[in-house]
């Protein structure tokens, strides 16, 4: 009898953690299919996550940048000043990031605003 009581103090004291996720911190899967597009010149890698891998140069720090946003590719940032010059730059990904799919492309007004915006995501 000693023991059933253990047991139930037990599974009652367990009942009352939080549940947390097994991966806790880990990125969520991604597959994303990256293109830079500077005038007739287009380059296009393949990042996953979870874990890091793909073409991508910087798959680790790409995909630990698109995890603090929360999937979200282009995002404000701060401190970061770019110049006024115009050599339109076109960045798209398409893919699914965690459950959901992404389809995102946006022209940038250079590089430097392209960067600014989307950290090293579509840095190659």
């Amino acid at each position: 009898m000693p023991h059933l009581v253990h047991a139930v103090l037990t599974g009652a004291a367990l009942a009352l953690l939080p549940a947390v996720p097994a991966a806790a911190g880990a990125p969520a899967p991604a597959e994303l299919r990256l293109s830079v597009q500077r005038g007739a010149d287009v380059r296009t890698v393949v990042l996953r996550c979870g874990p890091a891998g793909g073409t991508h140069p910087q798959a680790a720090r790409a995909c630990a940048e698109l995890a603090r946003g929360g999937g979200k590719v282009d995002r404000p940032s701060d401190g970061v000043f770019c110049t006024m010059d115009y050599a339109p730059v076109t960045a798209s990904a398409q893919g699914r990031y965690g459950r959901g799919s992404v389809r995102f492309s946006k022209e940038y007004s250079n590089a430097c605003v392209m960067r600014a915006r989307t950290g090293t995501l579509f840095a190659f």
